[in-house]
Protein backbone atom coordinates (compact mmCIF):
# COMPACT_ATOMS: atom_id res chain seq x y z
CA UNK A 1 0.00 0.00 0.00
CA UNK A 2 1.37 3.65 -1.06
CA UNK A 3 2.05 5.50 2.10
CA UNK A 4 -0.34 7.90 3.04
CA UNK A 5 0.44 11.65 2.51
CA UNK A 6 0.62 14.30 5.44
CA UNK A 7 -2.34 15.49 6.30
CA UNK A 8 -2.40 19.48 6.14
CA UNK A 9 -4.23 21.56 7.83
CA UNK A 10 -4.84 25.20 6.09
CA UNK A 11 -4.12 27.97 8.94
CA UNK A 12 -7.06 30.72 7.43
CA UNK A 13 -10.41 29.90 7.39
CA UNK A 14 -12.78 30.13 4.87
CA UNK A 15 -14.92 32.86 4.26
CA UNK A 16 -18.55 32.01 5.48
CA UNK A 17 -21.91 33.11 4.58
CA UNK A 18 -24.29 34.01 7.00
CA UNK A 19 -26.47 31.31 6.25
CA UNK A 20 -26.45 28.32 3.79
CA UNK A 21 -30.01 30.00 2.43
CA UNK A 22 -31.28 32.98 3.00
CA UNK A 23 -34.39 31.99 4.17
CA UNK A 24 -35.44 29.32 6.41
CA UNK A 25 -39.10 27.73 6.62
CA UNK A 26 -39.59 24.87 9.01
CA UNK A 27 -42.14 21.84 8.33
CA UNK A 28 -43.37 19.73 10.99
CA UNK A 29 -45.49 16.94 9.09
CA UNK A 30 -47.21 13.88 10.15
CA UNK A 31 -45.22 10.54 10.10
CA UNK A 32 -48.34 9.09 7.53
CA UNK A 33 -48.01 12.60 5.29
CA UNK A 34 -47.31 11.39 1.22
CA UNK A 35 -47.49 15.43 0.61
CA UNK A 36 -46.69 18.57 2.61
CA UNK A 37 -43.11 17.23 1.75
CA UNK A 38 -43.28 17.39 -1.37
CA UNK A 39 -45.90 20.64 -1.81
CA UNK A 40 -43.61 22.76 -0.31
CA UNK A 41 -40.69 21.67 -2.58
CA UNK A 42 -42.50 21.95 -5.35
CA UNK A 43 -44.38 25.61 -4.06
CA UNK A 44 -41.76 27.03 -1.14
CA UNK A 45 -38.27 25.69 -1.86
CA UNK A 46 -35.93 27.48 -3.71
CA UNK A 47 -32.49 28.64 -3.92
CA UNK A 48 -33.35 31.54 -1.71
CA UNK A 49 -36.04 29.32 0.55
CA UNK A 50 -34.86 26.18 2.79
CA UNK A 51 -37.75 24.10 3.77
CA UNK A 52 -36.78 21.86 6.44
CA UNK A 53 -39.07 19.09 7.91
CA UNK A 54 -39.31 17.15 10.70
CA UNK A 55 -42.13 14.38 11.65
CA UNK A 56 -44.05 13.26 14.46
CA UNK A 57 -45.84 10.42 15.69
CA UNK A 58 -49.59 9.99 13.99
CA UNK A 59 -51.42 6.45 13.81
CA UNK A 60 -54.75 6.71 12.11
CA UNK A 61 -57.92 6.72 11.72
CA UNK A 62 -58.10 10.96 11.53
CA UNK A 63 -61.06 11.34 14.63
CA UNK A 64 -60.41 14.47 16.80
CA UNK A 65 -59.53 12.20 19.43
CA UNK A 66 -56.39 10.98 17.47
CA UNK A 67 -55.56 14.62 16.06
CA UNK A 68 -55.20 15.72 19.71
CA UNK A 69 -52.65 13.39 20.85
CA UNK A 70 -50.30 15.25 18.42
CA UNK A 71 -50.02 18.00 20.52
CA UNK A 72 -47.34 17.10 23.31
CA UNK A 73 -45.61 16.26 19.89
CA UNK A 74 -45.10 19.74 18.66
CA UNK A 75 -42.49 20.91 20.76
CA UNK A 76 -40.25 17.73 20.10
CA UNK A 77 -41.14 18.09 16.47
CA UNK A 78 -40.44 21.92 16.36
CA UNK A 79 -36.63 21.38 18.58
CA UNK A 80 -35.29 19.21 15.97
CA UNK A 81 -35.69 21.43 12.68
CA UNK A 82 -32.45 23.28 12.73
CA UNK A 83 -31.71 23.27 16.62
CA UNK A 84 -30.60 26.79 18.49
CA UNK A 85 -30.89 28.06 14.86
CA UNK A 86 -33.62 31.08 14.17
CA UNK A 87 -36.40 30.24 11.47
CA UNK A 88 -38.29 32.72 8.64
CA UNK A 89 -41.36 30.17 9.46
CA UNK A 90 -43.08 27.28 10.64
CA UNK A 91 -45.93 25.29 9.54
CA UNK A 92 -47.67 22.56 11.35
CA UNK A 93 -48.90 20.64 8.04
CA UNK A 94 -52.21 19.25 9.98
CA UNK A 95 -55.60 21.20 8.91
CA UNK A 96 -57.99 19.13 10.77
CA UNK A 97 -55.48 18.71 14.23
CA UNK A 98 -54.76 22.32 14.27
CA UNK A 99 -58.75 23.20 14.28
CA UNK A 100 -59.13 20.48 17.06
CA UNK A 101 -56.10 21.52 19.25
CA UNK A 102 -56.60 25.14 18.69
CA UNK A 103 -54.20 27.36 16.55
CA UNK A 104 -53.30 29.27 19.68
CA UNK A 105 -52.10 26.14 21.14
CA UNK A 106 -50.44 25.00 18.18
CA UNK A 107 -48.48 28.13 18.00
CA UNK A 108 -47.75 28.43 21.91
CA UNK A 109 -46.60 24.64 22.07
CA UNK A 110 -44.04 25.19 18.62
CA UNK A 111 -42.88 28.71 20.17
CA UNK A 112 -41.86 26.40 23.31
CA UNK A 113 -39.09 25.37 21.08
CA UNK A 114 -38.71 28.11 18.36
CA UNK A 115 -39.52 31.11 20.38
CA UNK A 116 -40.50 34.41 18.74
CA UNK A 117 -40.88 32.41 15.43
CA UNK A 118 -44.12 33.30 13.02
CA UNK A 119 -46.23 29.78 13.25
CA UNK A 120 -48.48 28.60 10.25
CA UNK A 121 -51.56 26.23 10.56
CA UNK A 122 -53.18 25.33 7.51
CA UNK A 123 -56.84 26.54 8.62
CA UNK A 124 -55.19 29.81 9.80
CA UNK A 125 -53.47 30.15 6.26
CA UNK A 126 -57.09 29.18 4.65
CA UNK A 127 -58.62 32.04 6.55
CA UNK A 128 -55.94 34.06 5.26
CA UNK A 129 -56.17 33.20 1.86
CA UNK A 130 -59.93 33.76 1.83
CA UNK A 131 -59.69 37.21 3.31
CA UNK A 132 -57.37 37.99 0.79
CA UNK A 133 -60.05 37.88 -1.97
CA UNK A 134 -62.54 39.51 0.19
CA UNK A 135 -64.85 36.79 0.39
CA UNK A 136 -67.71 35.67 3.30
CA UNK A 137 -69.85 33.27 1.78
CA UNK A 138 -67.79 29.85 1.36
CA UNK A 139 -67.89 26.38 0.11
CA UNK A 140 -65.86 23.16 2.15
CA UNK A 141 -64.72 20.18 0.66
CA UNK A 142 -62.94 18.04 3.20
CA UNK A 143 -61.97 13.97 2.98
CA UNK A 144 -62.54 13.50 6.24
CA UNK A 145 -65.72 11.90 8.24
CA UNK A 146 -68.47 13.93 9.00
CA UNK A 147 -67.33 13.02 13.19
CA UNK A 148 -63.82 15.33 12.08
CA UNK A 149 -65.25 17.43 9.55
CA UNK A 150 -67.89 18.94 12.33
CA UNK A 151 -64.92 21.17 14.34
CA UNK A 152 -63.86 22.37 10.99
CA UNK A 153 -67.00 23.73 9.84
CA UNK A 154 -67.37 25.51 13.60
CA UNK A 155 -63.44 26.96 12.82
CA UNK A 156 -64.31 28.64 10.08
CA UNK A 157 -67.79 29.98 11.16
CA UNK A 158 -66.19 31.31 13.82
CA UNK A 159 -63.92 33.32 11.66
CA UNK A 160 -67.01 35.05 10.28
CA UNK A 161 -67.50 32.96 7.27
CA UNK A 162 -71.10 32.07 5.87
CA UNK A 163 -71.19 28.65 5.19
CA UNK A 164 -73.39 27.77 2.08
CA UNK A 165 -72.60 24.56 1.58
CA UNK A 166 -69.95 21.70 3.77
CA UNK A 167 -69.26 18.13 1.53
CA UNK A 168 -67.61 15.37 3.30
CA UNK A 169 -65.90 11.87 1.56
CA UNK A 170 -65.89 9.94 4.40
CA UNK A 171 -62.20 8.91 4.75
CA UNK A 172 -60.48 7.67 7.73
CA UNK A 173 -57.11 6.99 6.75
CA UNK A 174 -55.10 10.11 5.92
CA UNK A 175 -52.75 8.06 3.38
CA UNK A 176 -55.99 6.86 1.20
CA UNK A 177 -56.61 10.40 1.38
CA UNK A 178 -53.34 11.27 -0.57
CA UNK A 179 -54.05 8.47 -2.90
CA UNK A 180 -57.44 10.45 -4.11
CA UNK A 181 -56.76 11.44 -8.00
CA UNK A 182 -56.62 14.99 -7.60
CA UNK A 183 -57.91 15.13 -11.66
CA UNK A 184 -61.02 13.52 -9.43
CA UNK A 185 -60.70 16.59 -7.11
CA UNK A 186 -61.83 18.75 -9.85
CA UNK A 187 -64.91 16.82 -10.01
CA UNK A 188 -65.95 16.74 -6.51
CA UNK A 189 -64.94 20.47 -6.23
CA UNK A 190 -67.66 21.20 -9.03
CA UNK A 191 -70.23 19.20 -6.84
CA UNK A 192 -69.23 20.77 -3.72
CA UNK A 193 -69.56 24.51 -4.88
CA UNK A 194 -72.89 26.29 -3.67
CA UNK A 195 -74.14 28.70 -6.26
CA UNK A 196 -74.16 31.56 -3.66
CA UNK A 197 -70.98 30.83 -2.12
CA UNK A 198 -67.83 33.04 -3.45
CA UNK A 199 -64.97 30.79 -2.82
CA UNK A 200 -64.11 27.06 -2.18
CA UNK A 201 -61.67 25.97 0.87
CA UNK A 202 -60.50 22.63 0.02
CA UNK A 203 -58.98 21.42 3.44
CA UNK A 204 -56.50 18.57 3.94
CA UNK A 205 -53.22 18.34 3.58
CA UNK A 206 -53.28 15.02 2.90
CA UNK A 207 -54.89 15.77 -0.35
CA UNK A 208 -53.19 16.57 -3.39
CA UNK A 209 -55.31 19.59 -4.37
CA UNK A 210 -52.69 21.89 -4.83
CA UNK A 211 -51.70 20.21 -8.24
CA UNK A 212 -55.49 21.16 -9.75
CA UNK A 213 -56.33 24.63 -8.13
CA UNK A 214 -56.80 26.58 -11.61
CA UNK A 215 -58.55 23.26 -13.23
CA UNK A 216 -60.96 23.77 -10.05
CA UNK A 217 -61.26 27.45 -10.23
CA UNK A 218 -61.81 26.96 -14.22
CA UNK A 219 -64.52 24.90 -13.39
CA UNK A 220 -66.51 26.73 -11.16
CA UNK A 221 -65.34 29.86 -11.91
CA UNK A 222 -64.55 31.32 -8.63
CA UNK A 223 -61.10 31.10 -6.53
CA UNK A 224 -60.18 28.35 -4.75
CA UNK A 225 -57.91 27.45 -1.69
CA UNK A 226 -56.25 24.72 -0.12
CA UNK A 227 -54.55 23.55 2.69
CA UNK A 228 -50.85 23.01 1.17
CA UNK A 229 -51.38 25.99 -1.60
CA UNK A 230 -52.51 28.06 1.61
CA UNK A 231 -49.88 27.14 4.05
CA UNK A 232 -46.84 27.46 1.40
CA UNK A 233 -48.49 31.22 -0.21
CA UNK A 234 -48.56 32.27 3.73
CA UNK A 235 -44.67 31.09 4.46
CA UNK A 236 -43.71 32.24 1.08
CA UNK A 237 -44.87 35.68 1.78
CA UNK A 238 -43.57 35.83 5.59
CA UNK A 239 -40.24 35.18 3.85
CA UNK A 240 -40.81 38.41 1.54
CA UNK A 241 -41.46 36.87 -1.53
CA UNK A 242 -44.10 38.18 -3.15
CA UNK A 243 -43.60 36.38 -6.73
CA UNK A 244 -46.59 35.30 -8.03
CA UNK A 245 -47.24 31.76 -8.87
CA UNK A 246 -50.69 31.42 -11.23
CA UNK A 247 -49.66 27.55 -12.20
CA UNK A 248 -50.94 27.14 -8.42
CA UNK A 249 -54.12 29.34 -8.89
CA UNK A 250 -55.20 32.91 -8.07
CA UNK A 251 -54.68 33.27 -4.63
CA UNK A 252 -50.77 32.33 -5.26
CA UNK A 253 -50.92 35.68 -6.96
CA UNK A 254 -51.81 37.82 -4.24
CA UNK A 255 -50.07 39.73 -1.31
CA UNK A 256 -50.40 38.39 2.20
CA UNK A 257 -54.06 39.91 4.08
CA UNK A 258 -54.56 39.86 7.55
Amino acid sequence: MKPLPEIRLVQSRPALDARPLEKRVGLIALATDHTSEIDFRRMVASERIGVYVARIPYANPTTPENLRKMQPQLSVGAALILPDEALDAICYSCTSASVVIGDAEVEAAIQAAKPGIPVVTPPMAGVRGLNAFGVKRISILTPYTVETSRPMATYFAAHGFDIESFTCLGFEDDREMARIKPASLVELARKAMHAQADALFVSCTALRAALVVPAMEEAIDRPVVTSNQASAWNCLRLCGDDTPRPEFGRLMTMPLGQ
